[in-house]
């Protein structure tokens, strides 16, 4: 028989300060994830993602199939979420899917505080929770406070560290892999836990067998060459820096300057300790440089992106204030809650034109057509589905898949032979087998309009006129007779 654990005096006091110190700091941090997302409870949908996603989930709740007769080019985890909270809740409102989302937060916080507190202490971890909340609203609000891939991953990139930091491979390797299967750039969390891990084989199986079977099974879940197709090799088009090179390097630059704003408190005291002293932290600039390489990759630049940024940087300043006098924590604290304050009112005052937009033309088309007809919305909002109710005439929700304007290029690489390969194949077929009762134009001149599309235009010439117009967005109606 095995002697039972010691229990000493020592190893008493310290779980009764360690169970103190969540029981203080931990209604603390759900406090400031409630306070932080707040202004995404505050509109019906924030960005097209979300529209996206509600989509998704609704037609895998009536059978649709990831990766066959439902598509994207994402993983799998953050779909099958939205399905899971639509069944328990019901799909007419993603309230459901934003409670996820602030638990996401906690949780992310919750693990930063908890591996700074194992490195610095106790004040430490109190710190990097608190930092790391009030810089995650630091973007445009459709960006931080949308319930959107990124915000799911960052709880799993968290645990992978926090993980690696305890020496549990297996652990990290699956949580690697749930980062990696809600978003393909959450997998840049492994540089850093390769690099905690080392060279010892044993711990490299343990966190590579991790990795490799949450993949495996999803892929078995799903279609496993869909699944290949769909999230890695179908996508390369989409990840090209050609055409709206300025455009796509307006946006990056704006969004770095919006998310530098945020940072506003984080960023001197790690510049001042870079300059002055080493942080001991290789592993977290690893996990920083890798996350940008993320955001990098795809060269979008899209604000989404960014949120991958904030973890490492919550933690890098948190290690540089150890070092630095007592006061540049109060002031890096100050002026974060000034920042966060600030956008937090950009939240909640911030118009959304588009979504009034959304909302005008699936109010009409809920009222030109009944529950049972399926309808097609071309354009980028598949919101507007889920809005008017109606099922999707296509696999393919938004016009991005079939004419690479995803991104938001809009100079030559758009049209028909840059879609993704196959789609209009298949996009033909479905519509030749179950025409849509009603056809929406919803391009309003850009370059995906159907005048520069041959086979859609063709489609429309032979089977649909015109019955109306909302908003800019063109309503085609089927022919009487076809």
């Amino acid at each position: 028989m095995s002697a039972a654990p010691l229990v000493t005096p020592r190893s008493v006091a310290a779980v009764g300060a360690r169970a103190s110190y969540w029981r203080r700091l931990l209604p603390l941090l759900a406090l400031l994830a409630c306070a932080t997302r707040l202004p995404s409870f505050a509109h019906p949908l924030w960005n097209p993602d979300e529209g996206y996603l509600a989509v998704q989930a609704r037609l895998l709740a009536h059978g649709g199939r990831l990766y066959e007769t439902v598509v994207d080019r994402k993983p799998p985890l953050v779909p099958w979420l939205y399905e899971a909270a639509f069944a328990l809740c019901g799909s007419d409102s993603l309230t459901s899917v934003r409670v996820l989302a602030v638990l996401a937060q906690l949780l992310t916080a919750v693990l930063l505080a908890s591996l700074a507190r194992r490195r610095w202490g106790d004040g430490a971890g109190r710190t990097a929770g608190v930092l790391y909340l009030l810089v995650s609203v630091g973007l445009n609000p459709e960006d931080a406070q949308a319930a959107g891939f990124e915000v799911f991953t960052l709880p799993c990139s968290a645990a992978a560290m926090w993980c690696a930091d305890r020496r549990r491979w297996t652990t990290a390797g699956i949580a690697v892999a749930c980062a990696c299967l809600t978003k393909q750039t959450g997998g840049a969390v492994l540089l850093p836990v390769l690099w905690l891990c080392g060279p010892a084989r044993p711990a490299l199986l343990r966190l590579a067998a991790g990795v490799a079977a949450p993949v495996l099974c999803a892929a078995l879940a799903t279609d496993p060459a869909g699944f290949l197709f769909w999230t890695v090799t179908g996508s390369a088009a989409y990840a090209s820096f050609t055409g709206s090179e300025l455009h796509v390097l307006a946006r990056g630059l704006t969004n770095t300057a919006i998310l530098a704003v945020a940072c506003a408190g984080l960023l001197p005291p790690v510049v001042r300790v870079l300059r002055t002293a080493r942080t001991g932290a290789a592993d977290l600039w690893l996990w920083l440089a890798s996350s940008a390489a993320a955001v990098l990759l795809g060269f979008h630049f899209f604000g989404h992106y960014y949120l991958q940024l904030i973890p490492p940087v919550a933690l890098l300043a948190t290690a540089a204030l150890q070092i630095l006098p007592r006061e540049r924590r109060a002031t890096a604290l100050f002026v974060s809650s000034c920042c966060c304050a600030l956008f937090l009112t950009w939240g909640l005052l911030a118009p959304r034109p588009e979504l009034a937009h959304a909302q005008r033309v699936a109010a009409a088309v809920a009222h030109r057509t009944d529950p049972a007809d399926r309808v097609l919305f071309w354009g980028m909002h598949p919101e507007t589905y889920w809005l008017a109710d109606r099922a999707p005439a296509s696999r393919y929700l938004t016009a991005g898949l079939l004419t690479n304007y995803s991104g938001g290029r809009d100079g030559p690489q758009v049209g028909e032979k840059y879609a993704v390969p196959g789609t209009w194949t298949v996009f033909r077929a479905e519509l030749a087998r179950r025409p849509p009762s009603l056809i929406v134009d919803d391009s309003r001149g850009k370059p995906y309009a159907p005048d520069r599309l041959p086979s859609l235009r063709r489609l429309l010439a032979a089977g649909y006129e015109e019955v109306g117009t909302v908003d800019g967005a063109v309503l085609y109606g089927r022919v009487a007779g076809e």
